[in-house]
């Protein structure tokens, strides 16, 4: 995970509002596509590029009357926040199981 993803991540308004939308109740895809209004194809996409980040995880496999598996998401993320310190730019994580990441955006060695 590095700093300039996350902030991409951030201001994203889709993964946004996935991550914001899953941190109390595990939610599946179309639950996500529905109540968000976001179109179910984006919906995968942003969900996997979460889970590439290790920003939201499935929790649980539910089987569909038809057969069909559904993954259920959670947010792994409970905190995030880019900050201005001593002439840089940081992105601070807090993470559900309370590992905290820090790392450089941008810093002051960036600028010329």
């Amino acid at each position: 995970m590095d700093a300039l993803s996350i902030s991409r991540v951030m201001n994203d308004d889709y993964c946004a509002r996935i991550l914001v939308w899953a941190m109390e109740t595990p939610r599946t895809a179309a639950e996500m596509s529905a109540s968000l209004g976001i179109p179910i194809s984006a919906c995968y996409s942003r969900i996997h590029h979460l889970e590439s980040l290790r920003l939201l995880e499935c929790v649980e496999r539910r089987r569909s009357p038809t057969g069909k598996f559904i993954s259920v998401y959670s947010s792994r993320l409970q905190k995030a926040t880019i900050f201005m310190d001593r002439g840089a730019v940081r992105v601070k994580i807090e993470l559900d199981d309370g590992k905290v990441e820090e790392m450089p955006l941008i810093d002051e060695s960036d600028m010329v």
